[in-house]
């Protein structure tokens, strides 16, 4: 008999754990080539900022040798910003499941000449295909919530960071502030799958993007889910009333 153990959520449905993978790569697949031009549109632009607010957090010495790895970040939105902010000693490493979101950061950074800093490579976050303590820092952006055992993502990237190692993810979080809550919910339910088939073609895989930003834990959670995973320091500030939260460990 399968046991509520073997079952999780994709967006609002349940399903078998072996069976979210498979579904959250065809929503990827779908919408790879549009999916940073999706993001501004749904964002209003505020991705850009939080993206930025972000990398600032993970500070790499600008000069001086440093490893990375960006999971879950295909279209190398993140990782060209981690290349800029470090400078030509920042080797990055994205690590993403989906081919097809692969494809369009290398095409970029073929174009912005960054094939010797950034490389891609497909895998598993739960499964990575890489070294132990091999980083000096880790990020996941608006990733982790499709990841479909978070619990093992967390324990790779404690594997794979070096000791003084710091893990940053970026993810949605719960919006506390009263009225704009509101707004918020209806703007997601509404606007957002229609964007969707509007520029993308694609409306449920923006239904499914809104309903797992709900199913995530809240931000106290997943900071618990960060700490029993090793990390020591763990901490979260939200942005934008909540929309979003920027999650920080130390591997110690």
């Amino acid at each position: 008999m399968e046991t509520a153990a073997e079952r999780t959520h994709f967006g609002e449905r349940t399903v078998r754990l072996d069976e979210k993978q498979g579904l959250v790569d065809a929503v990827f697949h779908s919408v790879a080539d549009r999916y940073d031009l999706m993001n501004d549109l749904m964002s209003f632009g505020l991705h850009r900022l939080w993206k930025d607010a972000f990398v600032s957090r993970l500070r790499p010495p600008r000069g001086l040798p440093f490893r990375h790895l960006d999971v879950a970040g295909g279209t190398g939105d993140v990782a060209f910003r981690i290349a800029r902010a470090g400078g030509a000693a920042t080797e990055i490493t994205v690590v993403d499941i989906n081919p097809d979101m692969l494809r369009v950061g290398a095409e970029r950074a073929r174009k912005r000449r960054e094939g010797e800093r950034v490389r891609f490579v497909e895998g598993n976050a739960e499964a990575l295909p890489l070294p132990d303590a091999a980083f000096d820092g880790y990020t996941i952006a608006f990733g982790i919530r499709n990841v479909p055992r978070i619990e093992r993502a967390l324990a790779e990237a404690h594997r794979v960071l070096k000791r003084g190692g710091r893990f940053l993810c970026l993810e949605f979080s719960r919006v506390d502030v009263p009225v704009f809550d509101r707004a918020y919910a209806a703007y997601s339910d509404a606007a957002i799958p229609a964007i969707g088939k509007a520029v993308a073609n694609d409306g449920p895989a923006y239904r499914y993007l809104v309903e797992s930003i709900r199913k995530f834990p809240p931000p106290e959670r997943f900071a618990e889910m960060i700490a029993a995973a090793g990390f020591a320091r763990v901490d979260f500030t939200q942005l934008t009333g909540g929309v979003v939260a920027i999650h920080s460990g130390w591997k110690l």
